[in-house]
């Protein structure tokens, strides 16, 4: 089953509803698109402690990695403030960096932009060229 975009970006906004954002106000929802058709979601969970929070994006993955899925076609992110989605938030470089262990350079990522679902598109490659990977270990 073909996940659609617009089932993608639902799945997001309705994830960033459930974050715990207390100290920043500042609420983000992920949905990952598994190439079987299954979709995982996660939200922003924030701590006293700012070190120990996790963002959306790596809840989403790492629920699905947890499941043993290792095939991604795309994520969708939303992010905003209590009045809604604020002009798009893509994601941090730790995301991007976990991103790259389990996805190709071209996954896409949707950033949704308004309340309404508009997104911008880019490939997980161009918003972290030359990622580091584990060719990189080698020595």
């Amino acid at each position: 089953m073909k996940i659609t975009d617009e089932q993608l970006i639902s799945a997001a906004i309705s994830a960033r509803e459930t974050a715990y954002a207390p100290y920043s106000g500042f609420r983000v929802g992920a949905a990952i698109a598994c190439s079987d058709g299954e979709i995982y979601t996660g939200c922003n969970v924030e701590n006293s402690a700012y070190g120990e929070c996790m963002c959306a994006e790596r809840v989403a993955l790492f629920g699905a990695v947890s499941h043993g899925t290792r095939s991604f076609s795309a994520i969708a992110v939303a992010g905003g403030g209590d009045a809604g989605i604020s002009g798009g938030s893509p994601p941090c470089g730790a995301c991007r960096q976990v991103m790259s262990e389990f996805c190709k350079d071209g996954l896409r990522i949707l950033v949704v932009t308004s309340n309404d679902g508009d997104c911008r598109e880019y490939a997980l490659g161009e918003l972290l060229p030359e990622a580091f990977s584990a060719s990189d270990l080698q020595a």
